[in-house]
């Protein structure tokens, strides 16, 4: 709130508008304004000090001299969630269900702890989803969490990957023969077939070949009589 800390620091110190207007990132006429009571809006002051944002030393030396540019304090750090479920916004809370019955049929592999950490649901929701007890299960419609916004698509590929790694189903994948047979018996097919074009396109087109006359005294009489 850059103007209503500039109104507080020109009603409550003797800072020079240049030491103002720099600090609360301003227009020194704007800073003027506000002093002489020419601006547009009055705005309400807003103190930096009780805010952190500013020290009272910091104003002390700025008042003792007027080159002095005012340092911002470093505010107090956010506290971060590092536990507990998964925050979702009012606005999408109900389509976690709808999320959750996709993860249940596309991806059974995943953890029911898995999912509460991905969605920010209980146990006992997916529980209810799984066994068709839940409340409103008659208008639960599966659906991609990704599409709801309820988590990234990076999320879901990393969970997914990982309960598949748990489960084993890659190793299966890749150590999965039953078609190995099919495969190789289609791959000398087609190359049989291409060896036999190639062959047919080199050697030409064949040529007619004539039925031999059988040369009797029938034929030799007419012939002669020709």
């Amino acid at each position: 709130m850059p103007h209503a800390t500039a109104a507080w620091l020109v009603d409550n110190t003797a800072l020079s508008f240049t030491q103002i207007a720099e600090f609360c990132e301003l227009h020194i006429l704007e800073v003027q304004a506000m002093a002489d009571d020419m601006a547009g809006t009055k705005y309400t002051g807003r103190d930096p000090v009780h805010a952190g944002e500013l020290a009272m030393e910091e104003i002390e030396k700025g008042q003792a001299d007027p080159d002095y540019a005012l340092q911002i304090s470093k505010g107090p750090e956010q506290v971060r969630r590092t536990k507990g479920p998964r925050y979702t916004p009012v606005s999408k809370r109900q389509d976690k269900p709808d999320g959750i019955a996709w993860l249940l049929r596309n991806h059974p592999e995943i953890t029911d702890g898995a999912v509460c950490k991905l969605i920010g649901t209980t146990r006992n929701t997916i529980a209810a989803i799984r066994d068709r007890s839940h409340w409103n299960i008659s208008e639960i419609q599966p659906k991609d969490p990704v599409t709801l916004g309820l988590c990234s698509q990076r999320e879901l590929d990393a969970i997914v990957a990982r309960a598949a790694k748990k489960a084993g189903l890659q190793d299966k994948a890749a150590d999965d023969t039953r078609f190995a047979g099919d495969r190789d018996a289609l791959i000398e097919q087609l190359r049989a077939e291409r060896d036999e074009a190639k062959r047919l396109a080199e050697e030409g087109p064949v040529e007619e070949q004539v039925a031999p006359v059988e040369l009797t005294a029938e034929t030799l009489f007419k012939k002669s009589g020709e």
